[in-house]
């Protein structure tokens, strides 16, 4: 094998490389930024549930004002 086929070969399989490569870190971005979506899907759904509640427990009379509660049993 020639010196210019040796280099050649060489760098077709320095181009297979980078080229799987490549692809590897495009298939692991495309992973994260699913995730990420999911992620933000996720955190959207748990912050309305918790303003949901929030609003529950504002609105709901077991969580009114001290003054008519009754009192305590020790009274």
């Amino acid at each position: 094998m020639s010196e210019l086929e040796r280099r050649l070969v060489d760098l077709e399989t320095r181009l297979a490389f980078q080229e799987h490569a490549l692809q590897e870190l495009s298939d692991a971005l495309a992973a994260a930024r699913a995730e990420e979506s999911a992620n933000a899907l996720r955190l959207h759904r748990a912050l309305e549930e918790l303003r949901q509640l929030r609003s529950a427990l504002a609105n709901s009379p077991a969580v009114g004002d001290a003054a008519s509660e009754p009192p305590p049993p020790h009274y």
